[in-house]
């Protein structure tokens, strides 16, 4: 594993710390966590963004639509 160190502010700090405390988790299981979950996001919208072309065009404008064709 490799070591990436980020600065936050004491507010976000003390807030870590006490869900850490809490929860009995580490604030690097924290970090790791939500670094996963916001590139999972940006990977989301940036494929919808290239497919939304090809769905327009299907006439899937929607992602109710879209779920129910592949559904």
């Amino acid at each position: 594993m490799r070591r990436l160190t980020i600065r936050v502010d004491a507010k976000l700090d003390t807030e870590l710390d006490r869900i850490a405390h809490r929860t009995g988790r580490t604030k690097s299981a924290f970090a790791r966590d939500a670094i996963r979950r916001h590139l999972a996001r940006i990977r989301y919208r940036e494929l919808r963004r290239r497919i939304l072309p090809f769905a327009k065009a299907q006439a899937l404008l929607t992602d109710e639509v879209c779920f129910r064709a592949l559904s």
